[in-house]
């Protein structure tokens, strides 16, 4: 079984989205994600809710999370979004960063842009992987 951990500061937008997106559409017998932040925020942001939510995937029960070693720890891969200096590190994990702009405060129209964007990235990853439905 693959864990995938997808981090970003805040936990509260980017990483929620892909986690979401990686476990509607990976194989749930070879692949799961988890989504965790370095800073959590106290709740996932509402543009994230509603523009997940257009596409039938319901967030609104999902809690930003710490990243700890305990959460990392039979994970392989460490997806970060884009927080630059910021980002979380994983000794012993394969790191790849998408450099992703933050939802926060966003337009609906870029948060949808921002969405898509994650989605198509998901499903690349999947397919390179071998990871996919």
């Amino acid at each position: 079984m693959t864990k995938v951990i997808f981090a970003c500061i805040h936990n509260a937008g980017r990483s929620q989205m892909a986690a979401a997106f990686f476990n509607q559409l990976a194989d749930p017998a070879k692949a799961v994600a988890v989504s965790a932040g370095t800073d959590p925020g106290l709740r996932v942001h509402p543009e994230v809710l509603a523009a997940m939510g257009e596409l039938g995937i319901d967030l609104s029960h999902a809690k930003p999370q710490k990243l700890t070693e305990e959460l990392a720890r039979d994970a392989q891969l460490l997806l970060t979004m884009g927080c630059g200096d910021k980002c979380p590190y994983v000794p012993g994990l394969r790191i790849e960063d998408w450099p992703l702009q933050d939802p926060k405060g966003q337009s609906v129209e870029q948060v949808r842009l921002i969405r898509d964007d994650i989605r198509n990235r998901v499903l690349a990853l999947l397919e390179r992987e071998g990871l996919g439905l």
